[in-house]
This record gives structure tokens, sequence and C-alpha cells, in this order.
């Protein structure tokens, strides 16, 4: 799709910063070679790094190089073109009265008509100063559109969330803001919509009357890596199930919107969390990986990491069991497990049907039937796409046996976007769907408020296996069990 959007310019903190050069600057630079933005797509680096535009520009040339996006001309062409750096050292309203002169000077420089997009690549220790110290400087307005785009997380509770709120609508208005998660750029977790409400069969299908249980799982096969300071802080709970993995299923579980625009789509996934049974006890499960092997490498365990208390009880692993009490819903159990140190790396949704009311072929089977139940299996990575689990007859005898309808992304479409690409691309439209709004992160923390208030102590599991052993006590249905990936 090619759309010729306002120019404007991208002020990036944290622009020296991992998450800049491996994900946004290539997600920027294919938008604009690709013709989806307006010529003048303008970049302003601020960092703490003392460097030039010079320096900035050649370390943006060789990220895009290193990845195979360009060659030296195309590179040095379009860095000297489109990126600027400004260094601060600190929040002071002087280094922000700066920034400000530098923006003007930026798009006097290229003719921009005062479009902004400010990025929070930023600690999020970082995010309160410097949203005040943008508003105290007038950088929150200006004579065209700003929108400020934050990454997670978005607080560590309920209270951190309120209090972050109140300080971003002190200056910015709901509408300028971009609470950006990236598991919503996929395409697959984008089509879930599309999907659902595009297919009568499925639709219709959607209920407590036809569907058994539904399974969510986000698997790592890293440990926590260079995270380690940040992770003993957040534990998987707060890195993984408040934001990416109760967007999935925010997502699954959502009645059907009054239309297809980011209000009435976020509206419903709201009701969603509104509508999930209190979590008790016997719900939920924490583990914590100890050394054992990935593959063939052995690893230690996350207790003998580097910068990780020898003692600690930060969870690795999340199994855990919602009920969405509501007419849809009601009685279906939703199990969603993540971790590190898992057999795998692997994202998918199992939507499990439920098992015919009458088993005709029992009398070929014998006393225990072949029948399995229907399964609809949401591959979001590394290989997105969906396969259809269903029963047919084996060729010959009379066998039951199971087949699938499959579909890859990879095998239909070749050029398909990274998340990033996708949810910049959204800011820079000013399409807020793919965001999250400030009542659904508020919700999704009180939802898991008494959880993280009294977290249990983490169950040892092995490096290499799918989490402790005491996440099968989660599951309620005979006909279910953690699927094996």
């Amino acid at each position: 799709m090619k759309v010729s959007v306002e120019p404007h310019l991208f002020v990036i903190f944290g622009a020296t910063g991992d998450l800049m050069h491996r994900k946004l600057l290539p997600a920027l630079y294919r938008l604009v070679t690709g013709g989806h933005l307006a010529k003048k797509c303008v970049i302003l680096g601020v960092a703490r790094t003392d460097q030039d535009d010079a320096a900035f520009r050649q370390q943006a040339q060789q990220t895009l190089l290193d990845a195979g996006f360009l060659t030296e001309d195309t590179a040095s062409k379009w860095m000297q073109e489109n990126l600027h750096y400004l260094p601060m050292m600190t929040s002071s309203p002087a280094e922000f009265a700066a920034l400000a002169a530098k923006i003007e000077a930026v798009e006097r420089q290229h003719e921009l008509s005062g479009n902004r997009i400010f990025y929070l690549a930023l600690p999020p220790s970082a995010f309160p100063t410097t949203i005040e110290a943008l508003g105290s400087v007038g950088l929150n307005k200006s004579a065209g559109w700003t929108r400020l785009v934050i990454e997670k997380p978005f607080g560590r509770d309920l209270a951190s969330a309120r209090e972050l709120n109140t300080l971003v609508h002190h200056h910015f208005e709901e509408s300028q803001v971009y609470r950006i998660d990236h598991y919503l750029g996929k395409e697959t977790v984008q089509n879930l919509l599309f999907f659902r409400f595009a297919n009568v069969m499925f639709e219709s299908l959607w209920n407590r009357d036809r569907i058994r249980s539904v399974q969510i799982t986000v698997a790592e096969d890293l440990g926590v890596e260079h995270r380690a300071g940040y992770y003993e802080t957040a534990g998987a709970f707060r890195d993984m199930i408040q934001n990416h993995v109760t967007q999935l299923l925010t997502l699954v579980a959502m009645e059907p919107p009054v239309g297809f625009n980011a209000d009435d789509i976020r509206e419903e996934k709201v009701q969603v969390l509104r509508s999930i049974a209190p979590i008790k006890p016997g719900d939920f499960v924490f583990g914590q990986y100890a050394a054992g092997k990935v593959g063939t490498e052995a690893v230690i365990g996350y207790r003998d990491e580097e910068k990780v208390n020898p003692e600690s009880l930060t969870e690795t692993f999340v199994g855990l069991r919602l009920e969405v009490a509501n007419w849809r819903w009601q009685g279906v159990p939703f199990y969603i497990r993540t971790g590190k140190r898992l057999q795998r790396r692997v994202s998918q949704i199992v939507v499990n049907f439920r098992k015919p009311p009458v088993s005709l072929f029992r009398p070929f089977e014998g006393e225990d039937s072949s029948i399995h139940s229907n399964k609809l299996v949401i591959s979001i990575q590394p290989d997105e796409g969906f396969d259809l689990h269903f029963e047919v007859k084996a060729p010959g005898e009379t066998k039951v046996e199971t087949q699938r309808l499959r579909h890859r992304y990879s095998d239909t479409f070749t050029d398909i976007p990274d998340g990033y690409q996708t949810l910049l691309f959204d800011v820079i439209l000013g399409d807020q769907t793919l965001f999250v709004r400030a009542d659904e992160v508020e919700a999704s923390w009180k939802l898991y408020r008494p959880l993280l208030e009294n977290p249990p102590a983490p169950h040892p599991y092995w490096a290499g296996s799918w989490g402790p052993t005491e996440a099968e006590k989660l599951i309620v249905h005979a006909d279910d069990h953690w699927r094996v990936l």
C-alpha cells in the first residue's frame, strides 16, 4: 500500500540505544524507501552520547549496512538528507529549551509544517521527567500535529500506571498518546480481527457452546541475557503477561466492535478485561529456570546469571488459568503460559473445540475412540500462519485420523512488514487502533493486582523443559493438556 502522508519530524529519545538500531531505524528506513511515507520524513536523534550529526549518521549507516538493507551509496544519501542529532545530558529546562530550538531549526531547514512525533525509547524511569519537560517547554503542541509514543512497560502496578497516566494527560491529550506493544504489530495478531469478523464460519462457532478451551503460549528459549538488572525487578509477569499475552487474550475474547476504528475496537478490549473473574490462588503457578540443556547447549540456572541475586525469587515462568465471565465465554478456561529457557521459541494461540456430543465411530475404534477435538492453531512466531485440525476417514479401512489445513504468510505473501514498521506507520497516519488506551492499561493492572501484591514462590524447572510440572494442575478438563510445541 502506497500512502502519501504529511511531512513530519520524528524525534527519538534514546537514539543511540539498542531499540533504535535494532528496530526503529530499519523500520523507518523501509517505510521511506518503500514509498509509504512523504519524502520529508526527518529524524532527530536525542541521547546522552556527545557526538555530532556526522557521527550519528555514520552509526546509523553502519546499522543499516550490517542489516543488509542497502549499499554504501544509498545509505550515505539517505543519511545525509534525513538524520540529525542533539546530545542531551540532563532533563533540565535549559536542555529542553535547546531541544525546542533545534527542532525549529531542523523544521526550517527541511521546510516542515510542525508535525512532530516524540518517541520515548528510554528506560521507564525516564518517562516522567521527559514527559514533564516536553510539556514545560511547550513541545506538547505545535503548528501541526504532535504525537507521543511510549514503550512498555507502562507502570509496574496499578498505582504507578495511574500516576503516569495522570502525568501524561496533564501535558497531552489521549488522542496524542500511542502506548506501543510490538506484539500488536505482528501480522497474525492483527489478522485475528479479520479472521474472526470477516469469516462467519468461524465467528458463529466462537463461543462457549462450541469452544472447550483456549491456550495461549509465548515461550522463549533464551535466558535473561543482558537484561538481568531489569528482569530482577520485573519478572515474567510484568515483562510478558500484563502486556503482550493480555493483548492476545483480549483480541481472542472480544465482542464484535461497532466499527473498525480505534475507539470501538479498544472499547471491546477493555470490556474483556473487566469481565475476567477474580484470580484465585489455584489459578496460577510461577516458576524459575534451573540449569539444564536447551537443544544441545548446556545452560546455567537463573540464580547463576550475572547480576541476579543468588537467592532470587523472581519468576521466569508463569502459568495462569483465567475465565472470562460473560455470556460468550462463561465456563471456557483460558490457559496462559510464558517463560524463559523453555524448549523452544514459539508464540501460539490454540482454540480447542468441543468434541461431537455423540461418537458415531466408537464401534470402529473400540472403547477408546481416536476422535480428537478440532483445533485452530494460530502461529504468531516464528512461522506466522493458521492451522485447522479436523478429522477425516483414512483411505481403505474405516478409521478416523487427524488432518490439517495450513496457511503460512510466507507461502502467500513476499513483503511482510516487521511489527515496528506497521506500528510506526500507524503513528504517522494517526491511527491508534493497535495501541493501548489509558483505561486498558489500568484495567490490566487492576486485574492482576492481587497476584502481584502477593506473588507465590517460584517452582524450579529444568532449562529446556516446558516449565514446572505444577503447571499441569491448572488444567481442569480431562481432554485438555498443555500443548507440546
